[in-house]
């Protein structure tokens, strides 16, 4: 599920895939030419594609373990990966754009997105969702979403101009808060497999389309700062990869870590080193004078951090614990996306206070309701339980869609609104691929320690049987039902199988607890970052800023 922003006094507007858009026209500006409304429906169209796209493999997780024959780490990898894989690139991506037209740039994107869903539809193990789906997908939504938003300005003008923004970010609202539900359906009474058939099917109807734009000529500085490139890739990729092979048990986590670290340190370094010699940078490191951005921008990568951990903890509680179909999860973790929704909506439409402190109470109603779920997860039967605790943080995520995005952008002027909304995109992308990786790793780490530790406490297991235990979760540890695991254990006794299962209970609810704990951690993080903002002054409307991200 994607996190929707709103602008005020618009639509909505997703931050996970937030991308720049040039600065629209005046609200008293009279729009010259026809309005293309079948262009405007196709973009809407693209949209609702992109931001769906992850809330299907979300609900989906347990069937793509169970058709594919792999584990729920490895597609919870998968989908880390697509999210760090659009933040990696995106920063480069309307570079590219510049560089090869935007209306090609939009093609390839389009392309990309369409090739990962038809893998997804012909997948036969998790490889292919990685190469086609993460890393083919990841890099055609950082190609087309800047392409995106120049075609935009440059293909509308004056009201049609504002009239597009507000649809295509009503559609990719929409997509947000019905995905879960639209795809958890698909997937029960179709098949996942179906779902990103239809994708590819909406795809091709943009595609069809292509016709109908016009491209948008760029005539700016075409000089590329290729270290800056590869710096910034290596940086994001190596920390979030790092926590991705210690996940999966691979080895010299800390050096992929490290390097990762290092390459951010040196992308600092080198922007500003850049900057003296007046040479062209990735980015103008010149944004972070701004103690209002940098607040802003630092409460963007807590918020998708803060997501990313709950969008990886909860389907994957509900498909592996209750053991719920897709269904039975879209319909328990609807909550959540339908309060931010409607939330989001209406403190974005007229909400008569300062933006910091509304920030400040969104992080902490998302602490507030993830803080309550700890304690419910043990005794809970259903998923009606996780539903008030949901609500509550589905209102905080909503305040902050709301806020965030006009706040981080206010004080940036108006010729460099887009470069800004570019790294407050990255940050989001960056912050949701961490949260998803890194609480899936620390849920896997928890449920090694406590399955080995219970297990070699048991009065029941042989010293043998014990060993054996310790030696399999030190290979690879999984969260597996009960009826997976009854599935492994059918030729063992049957004392040996309801001890291993009561060990795996027991596990399991706490592996979840901790895992919560990253989000929560990630909420406090941004509630301290909001008494830091009350202390900065009040944002200026920007009319730049107000039209500035989607998706």
């Amino acid at each position: 599920m994607h996190l929707p922003p709103v602008r005020a006094g618009a639509g909505p507007f997703p931050s996970d895939h937030e991308v720049w858009l040039g600065e629209p026209m005046d609200s008293g500006e009279v729009a010259t030419k026809p309005f293309n409304g079948r262009l405007a429906i196709l973009l809407a169209m693209a949209m609702f594609v992109l931001v769906f796209d992850t809330s299907l493999m979300n609900v989906s997780i347990s069937a793509v373990v169970h058709d594919l024959d792999t584990t729920v780490s490895g597609v919870q990898g998968a989908i880390a990966l697509e999210a760090l894989v659009s933040a990696a690139f995106i920063l480069i991506g309307g570079k590219t754009g510049d560089l090869i037209g935007r209306k090609l740039a939009y093609i390839l994107g389009l392309l990309g997105y369409a090739i990962g869903a038809i893998a997804m539809v012909f997948a036969q193990d998790l490889g292919a969702i990685i190469l086609f789906w993460a890393i083919i997908g990841g890099i055609g939504a950082s190609l087309l979403l800047p392409a995106m938003q120049s075609l935009i300005h440059g293909n509308f003008e004056g009201a049609h101009q504002k009239r597009v923004y507000a649809l295509v970010g009503a559609s990719a609202a929409i997509a947000a808060a019905v995905g879960p539900l639209l795809g958890g359906f698909i997937t029960t009474f179709l098949s996942w497999r179906v779902g990103f058939a239809l994708e590819a099917v909406i795809i091709a109807v943009v595609l069809a389309g292509i016709g109908l734009v016009k491209d948008v000529p760029y005539h700016g500085d075409r000089s590329i700062d290729f270290v800056g490139a590869l710096l910034s890739i290596v940086g994001m990729g190596g920390v979030v990869t790092g926590i991705l092979v210690w996940q999966e048990g691979g080895g010299y986590v800390g050096l992929i870590i490290g390097i990762g670290v290092l390459a951010l340190g040196l992308f600092v370094f080198w922007l500003r080193s850049r900057k003296r010699r007046g040479k062209p940078t990735l980015l103008d490191p010149a944004l972070f004078d701004s103690k209002m951005f940098r607040a802003g921008a630092s409460g963007q990568l807590l918020q998708q951090i803060a997501l990313g951990g709950t969008m990886i903890v909860l389907p994957i509680y509900l498909q592996m614990v209750f053991e719920y179909n897709a269904l039975q999860a879209g319909l328990s973790i609807a909550p959540l996306s339908l309060s931010m929704f409607g939330v989001a909506v209406l403190a974005g439409r007229g909400l008569k206070r300062r933006p910091a402190s509304v920030i400040l109470w969104g992080f902490v109603l998302v602490v507030a309701g993830l803080a309550v779920l700890v304690p419910i997860v043990p005794i809970a039967d259903s998923g009606w339980y996780l539903t008030v605790p949901l609500i509550i943080s589905g209102c905080g995520l909503g305040l902050l869609v709301s806020q965030l995005n006009n706040y981080t952008l206010s004080p940036i002027s108006d010729e460099r609104v887009s470069e800004a909304a570019g790294v407050n995109s990255a940050a989001g992308s960056f912050g949701l691929s961490f949260g998803l990786a890194f609480a899936g790793a620390i849920m896997l780490a928890t449920l090694a320690f406590t399955f080995t530790a219970d297990a070699d406490a048991s009065t029941v297991l042989s010293p043998e049987e014990q060993q054996q235990v310790s030696a399999v979760l030190e290979e690879d540890a999984e969260i597996m039902s009960d009826t997976g695991l009854e599935e492994l254990l059918v030729d063992e006794p049957p004392e040996v199988q309801a001890e291993i299962l009561r060990i795996n209970t027991e596990s399991r609810v706490i592996a979840l607890q901790v895992a919560l704990f990253v989000p929560i951690l990630a909420g406090l993080l941004g509630i301290l970052n909001g008494f830091r903002m009350r202390r900065l002054p009040d944002p200026k409307a920007s009319a730049a800023a107000e039209g500035t991200t989607f998706g």
